[in-house]
């Protein structure tokens, strides 16, 4: 085994890969993974649950996630460690698990999971030695890749709210609090300038970076449920085709005023901690070619989105349909 070990195992120590979805996560994940020193599977999710059990708010469940938490709590206080040696105890865990899914010679694992932006700061916390890659993309290049691929061009950014406002709000806080043990960079200059670039993250883990690995990732395989099945299949080698194709996307007047609104909110404060200039970001929306097209559907769609987010249809459409088995339908805590 090469390398420092991971804290508690003997293990390979963690890499977390930390981005909103559609960011070219995979692109990045799968080039990491050609490294012969770094294994990877696809999206683990595998903290997600276990460091909600420090979190009162996010999460409702059968068995009532508020009263679990209350419960966790109460029991880490009678651990001589507290709170820190129950975060030790998960955190060793995980550390195994990563150790048992990876190859022999394996320096690092690498956990690639989108909604991991909701723990970051947790994570972090859990793991104080881990290695912590940020990955920035154009905020408009993100949610067209959202339209495009998770809905066919139909309006639909009312499903991804919590990881546009957010995902993207603790990402860059977290980022900006610790900019001294990460390494952040940004998908475009992955694909415009990748020998740079790659240098740079490869540096951040103390291993030697190869030009070839930029071809070789081909041939890294993700299969899951989880991942981004056209960034495996679309990209079998680093190109810079899609960087522009987001204003295929948001060019009726709908889209357009949602965008404005959205980068907006980001700020200048946040899109210089991601790496881009707010004024440029606008300027850029504004230059895209305005048409009317879809835009009744888009309207209708975002009228949708009000009560998908107030009613949450798919608890509804569960629970109708279990109501053959009245006893099982009851209130999520």
């Amino acid at each position: 085994m090469t390398g420092s070990p991971a804290q508690g195992t003997g293990g390979p120590g963690p890499v977390f890969l930390l981005s909103l979805p559609r960011s070219g996560s995979t692109l990045a994940q799968r080039i990491l993974a050609a490294h012969p020193e770094i294994h990877s599977t696809p999206e683990p999710w595998l903290l997600l649950p276990q460091l909600y059990t420090l979190k009162y708010r996010g999460a409702y469940a059968e068995y009532d996630h508020v009263a679990a938490a209350s419960a966790v709590e109460e029991f880490y206080g009678y651990l001589p460690g507290g709170r820190e040696e129950y975060v030790a105890g998960l955190r060793e865990m995980v550390l195994k698990l990563y150790e048992g899914v990876s190859p022999e010679g394996t320096r690092y694992f690498l956990d690639k999971t989108p909604r991991y932006h909701l723990i970051v700061d947790e994570i972090l916390a859990a793991f104080p030695d881990a290695k912590f890659v940020f990955l920035w993309r154009n905020p408009l290049a993100v949610a067209a890749s959202m339209i495009e691929t998770w809905a066919g061009g139909r309006w639909n950014l009312y499903r991804h709210k919590v990881d546009l406002f957010d995902g993207l709000e603790n990402l860059v806080a977290a980022c900006e609090a610790n900019s001294d043990r990460v390494c952040a960079v940004r998908y475009e200059d992955l694909v415009t300038a990748p020998e740079e670039s790659w240098h740079k993250v490869f540096g951040y883990l103390d291993l030697p970076f190869d030009g070839s690995m930029l071809e070789t990732f081909s041939s890294v395989e993700l299969k899951g449920r989880k991942g981004d099945p056209s960034g495996t299949r679309g990209y079998g080698r680093v190109v810079r085709e899609p960087l522009e194709r987001w204003r295929e996307s948001l060019g009726n007047p709908f889209r357009k005023a949602w965008c404005r609104r959205y980068l907006r909110w980001l700020g200048p404060e946040r899109a210089a901690v991601m790496g881009y200039d707010l004024d440029v970001l606008l300027e850029e929306l504004d230059s895209v070619k305005t048409s009317a097209q879809g835009t009744g559907s888009d309207l209708g769609r975002a009228g949708y989105g009000i009560l998908y987010d107030l009613l949450e249809p798919a608890i509804l459409r569960r629970k109708l349909g279990m109501l053959p088995q009245w006893r099982r339908v009851h209130a999520h805590k």
